[in-house]
């Protein structure tokens, strides 16, 4: 995978350094290329049995950013500003990806051929077998760590992000034109070159949260 547009590679930097980031230098646009790019490397992010549920929308036409705008609650400020809000949708049906993504292992030598028929003939009727609450709970985890390895990933390319959870999730996937019953909105993370230095949290410490058996 080509990474031309990293402008940061220190991991300590790139991890610890993050924070959140709620207004943006509003000049600022982040080309398709680049965005694709940074999309591509969060995708990098496992989920269960490789079926990659996330779905992406970019928003960012003033157009679709005042579309959002009210379906944002208090989160106001990041759209006005940021170079676009990038809305995380899991895909309730995203087994139906099982055969290209399979396929494309085979085709490339990761995956014997006899291993991906296996597997689908498991996967694809297990996944169908979900109820609605379990597929929309494996979904949600899977697209999370993508939405986490996208807030690292424009670190690395020089931007910072807001994760926001504060949304119209009934009305989200239907105000940009998408079936609300098999897109679930996960995450809204804004993203652009930060003007605010954010703030400074606290994490309860690991010795409280951490038990070993």
């Amino acid at each position: 995978m080509k990474n031309k547009n990293l402008v940061n590679n220190d991991f300590s930097d790139i991890v610890f350094g993050r924070k959140s980031i709620r207004v943006y230098d509003e000049t600022v646009k982040i080309p398709h290329e680049e965005m694709l790019e940074m999309i591509q490397e969060a995708t990098t992010a496992p989920s269960s049995v490789n079926l990659q549920p996330w779905r992406f929308v970019v928003v960012e036409s003033e157009e679709a950013k005042a579309k959002l705008k009210p379906l944002i609650r208090f989160n106001t400020q990041q759209n006005d500003t940021s170079s676009a809000m990038v809305m995380i949708f899991g895909d309730m049906n995203c087994y139906e990806y099982g055969e290209e993504i399979y396929g494309q292992a085979v085709e490339e030598g990761k995956m014997p051929a006899e291993v991906r028929d296996q597997q689908l003939a498991a996967i694809i009727p297990y996944y169908k077998s979900f109820t609605r609450q379990e597929m929309n709970d494996v979904v949600k985890i899977d697209a999370s760590l993508a939405a986490m390895q996208f807030m690292l990933t424009a670190r690395s390319h020089g931007y910072d992000t807001n994760p926001i959870g504060g949304f119209e999730a009934d009305q989200l996937a239907e105000a940009f034109d998408l079936d609300k019953e098999r897109y679930v909105p996960v995450m809204i993370l804004s993203v652009g070159k930060a003007v605010d230095q954010g703030y400074e949290s606290v994490r309860l410490d690991s010795e409280k949260i951490t038990s070993f058996k």
